[in-house]
Protein backbone atom coordinates (compact mmCIF):
# COMPACT_ATOMS: atom_id res chain seq x y z
CA UNK A 1 0.00 0.00 0.00
CA UNK A 2 1.53 3.56 -0.67
CA UNK A 3 1.71 5.34 2.88
CA UNK A 4 -0.43 8.16 3.41
CA UNK A 5 -0.43 10.38 6.49
CA UNK A 6 -3.06 8.54 9.11
CA UNK A 7 -3.81 6.38 6.40
CA UNK A 8 -6.12 3.84 8.32
CA UNK A 9 -8.35 6.26 9.93
CA UNK A 10 -8.20 8.48 6.23
CA UNK A 11 -9.01 5.40 4.24
CA UNK A 12 -12.11 4.51 6.33
CA UNK A 13 -13.50 8.31 6.05
CA UNK A 14 -13.56 7.84 2.71
CA UNK A 15 -15.01 4.77 1.87
CA UNK A 16 -17.54 5.67 4.75
CA UNK A 17 -17.76 9.10 2.17
CA UNK A 18 -18.06 6.82 -1.15
CA UNK A 19 -20.72 4.59 0.34
CA UNK A 20 -22.69 6.71 2.54
CA UNK A 21 -22.27 10.40 1.67
CA UNK A 22 -22.82 11.45 -1.96
CA UNK A 23 -24.80 14.20 -1.71
CA UNK A 24 -22.69 15.80 0.93
CA UNK A 25 -19.68 14.83 -1.45
CA UNK A 26 -21.57 16.31 -4.30
CA UNK A 27 -22.32 19.78 -2.86
CA UNK A 28 -18.64 19.90 -1.98
CA UNK A 29 -17.24 19.46 -5.68
CA UNK A 30 -20.00 21.24 -7.12
CA UNK A 31 -18.70 24.50 -5.72
CA UNK A 32 -15.10 23.72 -7.63
CA UNK A 33 -13.18 25.04 -10.31
CA UNK A 34 -15.64 28.46 -10.51
CA UNK A 35 -13.41 29.86 -12.63
CA UNK A 36 -14.21 26.73 -15.30
CA UNK A 37 -10.33 25.77 -15.57
CA UNK A 38 -10.90 22.14 -15.94
CA UNK A 39 -12.45 22.50 -18.97
CA UNK A 40 -10.06 24.72 -20.92
CA UNK A 41 -6.69 22.51 -19.51
CA UNK A 42 -8.66 19.57 -21.22
CA UNK A 43 -9.32 20.87 -24.47
CA UNK A 44 -5.95 22.31 -24.49
CA UNK A 45 -4.71 18.37 -24.67
CA UNK A 46 -7.30 17.24 -26.45
CA UNK A 47 -10.48 18.91 -28.62
CA UNK A 48 -13.30 16.69 -27.30
CA UNK A 49 -15.79 17.34 -30.16
CA UNK A 50 -16.80 13.86 -31.19
CA UNK A 51 -14.85 11.51 -28.84
CA UNK A 52 -15.63 8.33 -27.29
CA UNK A 53 -14.62 8.11 -23.53
CA UNK A 54 -14.31 6.15 -21.03
CA UNK A 55 -14.39 7.47 -17.67
CA UNK A 56 -12.75 5.77 -14.31
CA UNK A 57 -13.78 6.70 -10.80
CA UNK A 58 -16.74 8.86 -12.06
CA UNK A 59 -18.51 9.38 -8.49
CA UNK A 60 -21.06 11.80 -8.58
CA UNK A 61 -20.27 12.69 -12.61
CA UNK A 62 -18.54 15.83 -12.09
CA UNK A 63 -16.64 15.08 -15.00
CA UNK A 64 -18.81 12.74 -16.83
CA UNK A 65 -21.87 15.93 -17.10
CA UNK A 66 -19.19 18.35 -18.12
CA UNK A 67 -18.00 15.80 -21.03
CA UNK A 68 -21.35 14.81 -21.65
CA UNK A 69 -22.54 17.89 -24.02
CA UNK A 70 -19.59 17.61 -26.22
CA UNK A 71 -18.26 14.42 -27.15
CA UNK A 72 -19.67 11.52 -29.14
CA UNK A 73 -20.57 8.85 -26.15
CA UNK A 74 -18.93 8.24 -22.58
CA UNK A 75 -18.82 4.91 -20.64
CA UNK A 76 -18.33 6.08 -16.64
CA UNK A 77 -17.96 3.32 -13.84
CA UNK A 78 -17.32 3.83 -10.39
CA UNK A 79 -17.27 1.09 -7.68
CA UNK A 80 -19.31 2.85 -6.09
CA UNK A 81 -23.25 2.85 -6.99
CA UNK A 82 -24.20 5.38 -4.33
CA UNK A 83 -21.87 7.51 -5.81
CA UNK A 84 -23.86 7.20 -9.24
CA UNK A 85 -26.90 7.31 -7.97
CA UNK A 86 -25.99 11.21 -7.83
CA UNK A 87 -24.42 11.28 -11.38
CA UNK A 88 -27.54 9.14 -13.27
CA UNK A 89 -29.68 11.74 -11.43
CA UNK A 90 -28.28 14.75 -13.38
CA UNK A 91 -27.85 12.98 -16.59
CA UNK A 92 -31.56 11.78 -16.64
CA UNK A 93 -32.12 15.51 -16.31
CA UNK A 94 -30.56 16.51 -19.55
CA UNK A 95 -31.54 15.65 -22.61
CA UNK A 96 -28.58 13.71 -23.43
CA UNK A 97 -28.98 9.51 -24.52
CA UNK A 98 -24.71 9.31 -25.00
CA UNK A 99 -24.18 8.71 -21.46
CA UNK A 100 -23.81 5.12 -19.75
CA UNK A 101 -22.91 4.56 -15.99
CA UNK A 102 -22.00 0.99 -14.58
CA UNK A 103 -20.22 -0.12 -11.73
CA UNK A 104 -16.58 -1.20 -11.70
CA UNK A 105 -13.09 -0.89 -10.83
CA UNK A 106 -10.01 0.31 -11.95
CA UNK A 107 -8.82 -2.30 -12.22
CA UNK A 108 -11.25 -4.46 -14.60
CA UNK A 109 -12.74 -1.85 -16.58
CA UNK A 110 -15.68 -4.30 -18.75
CA UNK A 111 -14.78 -2.58 -22.07
CA UNK A 112 -13.71 -3.81 -25.26
CA UNK A 113 -10.08 -3.41 -26.68
CA UNK A 114 -9.16 0.01 -28.61
CA UNK A 115 -12.96 1.32 -28.66
CA UNK A 116 -11.78 4.38 -26.99
CA UNK A 117 -10.54 7.76 -28.19
CA UNK A 118 -10.44 9.48 -24.45
CA UNK A 119 -9.92 7.62 -20.91
CA UNK A 120 -10.05 9.79 -18.24
CA UNK A 121 -9.73 9.52 -14.26
CA UNK A 122 -10.28 12.49 -12.02
CA UNK A 123 -8.68 12.47 -8.97
CA UNK A 124 -9.88 8.50 -8.07
CA UNK A 125 -6.58 6.89 -10.32
CA UNK A 126 -4.69 7.41 -7.01
CA UNK A 127 -6.83 5.16 -5.26
CA UNK A 128 -5.51 1.93 -7.56
CA UNK A 129 -2.22 2.74 -5.69
CA UNK A 130 -3.47 3.78 -2.25
CA UNK A 131 -6.02 1.01 -1.49
CA UNK A 132 -3.83 -1.81 -3.45
CA UNK A 133 -3.40 -4.92 -1.40
CA UNK A 134 0.46 -5.91 -2.38
CA UNK A 135 2.53 -3.79 -4.70
CA UNK A 136 0.84 -0.84 -5.81
CA UNK A 137 2.98 0.22 -8.59
CA UNK A 138 2.67 -3.45 -9.70
CA UNK A 139 -1.30 -2.77 -9.29
CA UNK A 140 -1.31 0.35 -10.33
CA UNK A 141 0.94 -0.23 -13.64
CA UNK A 142 -1.79 -3.05 -14.79
CA UNK A 143 -4.52 -0.51 -14.10
CA UNK A 144 -2.70 2.26 -16.33
CA UNK A 145 -2.30 -1.08 -18.90
CA UNK A 146 -5.86 -1.55 -19.02
CA UNK A 147 -6.60 2.22 -20.27
CA UNK A 148 -4.10 1.74 -22.46
CA UNK A 149 -5.89 -1.30 -23.78
CA UNK A 150 -8.80 0.19 -24.40
CA UNK A 151 -7.66 3.02 -26.32
CA UNK A 152 -7.70 3.06 -30.45
CA UNK A 153 -4.42 3.87 -31.57
CA UNK A 154 -3.60 7.71 -31.14
CA UNK A 155 -6.05 7.89 -27.64
CA UNK A 156 -5.45 9.98 -24.78
CA UNK A 157 -5.19 9.24 -21.31
CA UNK A 158 -5.94 11.95 -18.76
CA UNK A 159 -5.27 12.05 -15.09
CA UNK A 160 -6.38 14.84 -12.42
CA UNK A 161 -5.27 14.74 -9.50
CA UNK A 162 -4.84 17.21 -5.95
CA UNK A 163 -1.84 19.31 -5.85
CA UNK A 164 -2.62 20.76 -3.00
CA UNK A 165 -5.80 22.13 -0.83
CA UNK A 166 -5.59 25.54 0.62
CA UNK A 167 -2.94 26.89 -1.02
CA UNK A 168 -2.57 29.54 -4.42
CA UNK A 169 0.94 27.82 -5.50
CA UNK A 170 1.16 23.33 -6.22
CA UNK A 171 2.11 21.81 -2.42
CA UNK A 172 1.53 18.28 -3.80
CA UNK A 173 0.63 16.04 -0.62
CA UNK A 174 4.15 14.61 0.43
CA UNK A 175 2.37 10.89 0.60
CA UNK A 176 1.74 11.28 -2.88
CA UNK A 177 5.04 12.41 -4.34
CA UNK A 178 6.02 8.47 -5.60
CA UNK A 179 2.59 8.62 -6.69
CA UNK A 180 3.20 11.30 -9.08
CA UNK A 181 6.49 9.92 -9.84
CA UNK A 182 5.33 6.79 -11.21
CA UNK A 183 3.25 8.76 -13.35
CA UNK A 184 6.72 10.70 -14.46
CA UNK A 185 8.34 7.33 -15.10
CA UNK A 186 5.16 6.15 -17.69
CA UNK A 187 6.54 9.22 -19.15
CA UNK A 188 2.95 11.60 -18.57
CA UNK A 189 3.22 15.30 -18.88
CA UNK A 190 2.01 17.51 -16.64
CA UNK A 191 0.85 21.04 -15.78
CA UNK A 192 -1.38 22.56 -13.30
CA UNK A 193 -3.95 24.60 -12.73
CA UNK A 194 -6.35 26.57 -10.08
CA UNK A 195 -9.35 24.81 -9.18
CA UNK A 196 -10.60 27.12 -6.15
CA UNK A 197 -13.67 26.41 -4.28
CA UNK A 198 -15.95 29.14 -4.11
CA UNK A 199 -19.12 28.68 -1.66
CA UNK A 200 -22.08 30.25 -1.45
CA UNK A 201 -21.47 31.79 2.30
CA UNK A 202 -19.21 31.25 5.44
CA UNK A 203 -21.60 28.72 6.35
CA UNK A 204 -21.33 26.18 3.57
CA UNK A 205 -17.89 26.79 3.30
CA UNK A 206 -17.14 25.64 6.88
CA UNK A 207 -19.56 23.02 6.87
CA UNK A 208 -18.52 21.24 3.56
CA UNK A 209 -14.30 22.05 4.29
CA UNK A 210 -14.50 20.07 7.19
CA UNK A 211 -16.46 18.14 6.15
CA UNK A 212 -13.71 16.26 3.77
CA UNK A 213 -10.72 18.15 4.39
CA UNK A 214 -11.26 18.61 8.22
CA UNK A 215 -11.02 21.66 10.45
CA UNK A 216 -7.30 22.48 9.76
CA UNK A 217 -8.39 23.50 6.32
CA UNK A 218 -10.89 26.33 7.33
CA UNK A 219 -8.33 28.81 8.65
CA UNK A 220 -7.41 28.61 4.61
CA UNK A 221 -10.87 29.94 3.63
CA UNK A 222 -10.89 33.68 2.32
CA UNK A 223 -13.91 35.45 3.22
CA UNK A 224 -14.11 38.05 0.46
CA UNK A 225 -16.85 38.89 -2.28
CA UNK A 226 -17.68 35.26 -1.32
CA UNK A 227 -16.05 32.73 0.76
CA UNK A 228 -12.83 30.72 -1.27
CA UNK A 229 -10.42 27.92 -1.11
CA UNK A 230 -7.51 27.97 -3.30
CA UNK A 231 -6.69 24.56 -4.75
CA UNK A 232 -4.28 23.46 -7.09
CA UNK A 233 -5.00 20.37 -9.90
CA UNK A 234 -2.68 18.66 -11.60
CA UNK A 235 -3.45 17.57 -15.09
CA UNK A 236 -1.58 14.47 -16.59
CA UNK A 237 -1.77 12.95 -19.92
CA UNK A 238 -0.16 10.55 -22.61
CA UNK A 239 -0.89 9.54 -26.20
CA UNK A 240 -0.30 6.31 -26.67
Amino acid sequence: MLHIHNSEKYLMELKEIYASRARDYERLVAREDYQGNILKALQDIRALAGLDVVELGAGTGRLTCMLAPLVRSIRAFDASDHMLGIAREKLAASSLQNWKLEVATNAALPVPDATADLVIAGWSLVYSAIWATGDWRAELGQTLDGMRRVLRPGGTIIVLETMGTGSETPQPPADLLDYFGFLKQREFQTRWIRTDYRFKDETEAKQLADFFFGAEMLSKIAIADAPTLPECTGVWWLTV
